[in-house]
Parts: C-alpha cells; sequence; structure tokens
C-alpha cells in the first residue's frame, strides 16, 4: 500500500506540473502572437467638465507620437511603452490622469483626465494663473478662458510657505463659491490686501465686503447671505460703503451718507432672485455654446480639418481686472438715478 500511494502522489505533481508548464507556454505564446500584432489606430477620449476646452484631440496627437511625421499606426505592439506614454502625457500640466491599453481590434485606446480649473488669480506684477480642483497651480491657455472666481493681488509669483497656505484658503473658498449660483453671480473679484486679508467686490451694490482671512469662510458667507436676506432686501444694495464680516458671530455695516433713498423690499427680493436666475441662465448658454462647438470640432476633426476655437483666449485677459474702477467710469458717464431694489 505504502508503495502505490507514493507511486500516486508521483503521478499527480507530474501531471499538475505538465499543466502548470502547459499554461506558462500558451501564455508565452500569446505574448509573442500580440506583439507581432500591427497597430491599427488610435482613440482618444478627453474627460472634462463640459464646460471647458483647455486640450483638443490634436494636442493629444501630438504628445503621443516622438516626432513629427511619425505614425502609431502600422508599428508593432512590441514597439509600445505604454507606460512610458502614460508618463509623458502626465508631464503636461492640464492632464491629471492618462491611460492607454490595446483593444482587442489592436487599437490603442487613449483617455485622459483634464484638470479642472476653480480660480484664477492675479498677482501684484500682473501675472496670472490658474488653480485646479486639487489645488495646482496651472499656466494660461491660448484655447479658452474658464469662468471662475477672480482673486488680485497675490503678493508674489515664487511660492514660500505663506503664499502656498494663502493659495490653498484660495482654492477652498473658489469651490465653495463655485458651488453656490448665487455667490458666482454676486463675487465679481476679490482682492488680496497688503495684510493677507480679503475684499469682496460685488457685482451688484456699490459696498466693499471687508471678509478678513480665510478662516472659517463658509460661515461668513452665511452670514453674509443672512445680512442680505434680512438688512440688503429692505434698505438697497448701495446704502452700505462697507460691510465687514470678519468679526465672530457679527456683521458689521457702514452706511453710505449719500444712500437716501427708500427701497421696495418686494423689489429688491426680486432683483437678487433675478440675478441668481440670470446666472443659471448664462451658464445654461455656455454649456449648449461648448457643447456645438466641440461637436464641429469633433466634425472638422474627423474631416480632416482643424477645430475652430470660439471660445475668448486667456491671451485676451493678461490684465488685472478692477471692477470697481470699471463700475466708478460707468456712473461717471451716467446720470446717477434711484435704484428700486
Amino acid at each position: 500500500m505504502g508503495i502505490k500511494s507514493n507511486i500516486r502522489k508521483i503521478l499527480v505533481i507530474s501531471f499538475w506540473c505538465f499543466i502548470s508548464a502547459g499554461v506558462l507556454v500558451l501564455l508565452i505564446a500569446a505574448m509573442k502572437v500580440k506583439q507581432e500584432k500591427i497597430c491599427t489606430g488610435y482613440n482618444i477620449e478627453i474627460i472634462r467638465s463640459p464646460d471647458q476646452l483647455f486640450l483638443d484631440k490634436e494636442d493629444i496627437a501630438r504628445l503621443l507620437v516622438s516626432s513629427p511625421g511619425y505614425s502609431l499606426a502600422g508599428q508593432s505592439l512590441k514597439t509600445f511603452d505604454l507606460r512610458k506614454m502614460e508618463e509623458k502625457l502626465e508631464r503636461n500640466e492640464w492632464i491629471s490622469v492618462a491611460e492607454l491599453f490595446f483593444d482587442n481590434k489592436q487599437t490603442l485606446q487613449v483617455r485622459v483626465e483634464e484638470r479642472e480649473p476653480v480660480a484664477r488669480v492675479f498677482t501684484v506684477s500682473g501675472n496670472s494663473f490658474y488653480v485646479d480642483s486639487t489645488g495646482k497651480r496651472l499656466g494660461l491657455s491660448t484655447k479658452f478662458s474658464a469662468r471662475v472666481p477672480v482673486f488680485t493681488g497675490f503678493p508674489t509669483n515664487k511660492i514660500a510657505k505663506a503664499d502656498s497656505l494663502l493659495l490653498n484658503t484660495i482654492h477652498r473658498m473658489s469651490r465653495y463659491i463655485l458651488a453656490n449660483e448665487f455667490w458666482m453671480a454676486q463675487v465679481a473679484q476679490i482682492d488680496i490686501n497688503a495684510s493677507g486679508n480679503f475684499e469682496i467686490v460685488p457685482a451688484l451694490g456699490n459696498h466693499i465686503i471687508e471678509f478678513g482671512d480665510g478662516k472659517n469662510f463658509d460661515e461668513k458667507f452665511a452670514r453674509l447671505l443672512v445680512f442680505y436676506k434680512q438688512v440688503i432686501s429692505k434698505s438697497g444694495f448701495n446704502v452700505y460703503d462697507r460691510i465687514k464680516v470678519q468679526y465672530t458671530d457679527q456683521i458689521v455695516g457702514v452706511r453710505n451718507a449719500a444712500a437716501m433713498s427708500r427701497y421696495d423690499s418686494l423689489q429688491a427680493i426680486k432683483n437678487v432672485e433675478r440675478l441668481i436666475a440670470e446666472a443659471r441662465t448664462e451658464q445654461e448658454r455656455l454649456i449648449r455654446m461648448d457643447s456645438v462647438e466641440m461637436t464641429r470640432m469633433q466634425h472638422r476633426t474627423d474631416n480632416g480639418g482643424s477645430p475652430a476655437l470660439l471660445a475668448m483666449p486667456d491671451s485676451s485677459l493678461t490684465e488685472k481686472p478692477n471692477i470697481q474702477q470699471q463700475r466708478n467710469k460707468s456712473l461717471e458717464k451716467e446720470p446717477k438715478r434711484k435704484v428700486q431694489l
């Protein structure tokens, strides 16, 4: 019985060794066959927000090829180092993640995620850059200008430790504003003063909002919204010169001595609602316009043409904006009138 048992064990072990060797041979053969196959072409997919267009498929295609005139189609699959190609794509500042693979038709599938800007920052020297959803600093684009909160007065081009903290605050505050349609419509720009505190220039009203530092910004916006609903809606947007929300659990309003008009509170509430509705309509219009333009670009690209970009490029916005000065100039040209709110 002992001899038969040993023979049975040897046979079982030999069987599994044979099966394992066969599987290994098949895998090696399959890999060799795959390496001998030829790339039939590539397909590019860009994942991004529907209202932005910082990269197009031609940009990605240029990054994929090693030299001008080089064609991926017709190349042996064994010549592709997909990991290195992904790393090359991810070195582009507007690409956050790149994924490459061959499908069962030997077509190279290219999927990239485009970074999403959440704020535009102007430095004291007049230079400008974006901050994306992860807090990364991005350069401007010649193709597109994003509709995001604008911050002015950033202290320097070189990021020191204190500036990194300020940049992180800008990133978090901008995401909060982007998520709130009322503040996206009402916040025209945010100035950073010499003390590193924020001052908000509103789109509606001639007052300045002294916001303080970026601590507890969500609570400050909540208090400010209550002030708008309970005070501004009754008194009017132009009654106050400055609104101070930097103090804990309170808001201080400094009245405009020249504001003598009385306001209709119902009309003021309607104006606030109109501001929100106009902001929503403008966002929907931009999304529709970009959708139509992207369809045209795809059609032209598929037919061998170059896409036409209708969006305003960042290069046209190189100067630091000053909403308050523009507002004052327009007021000087027009006769003063009562604003019914």
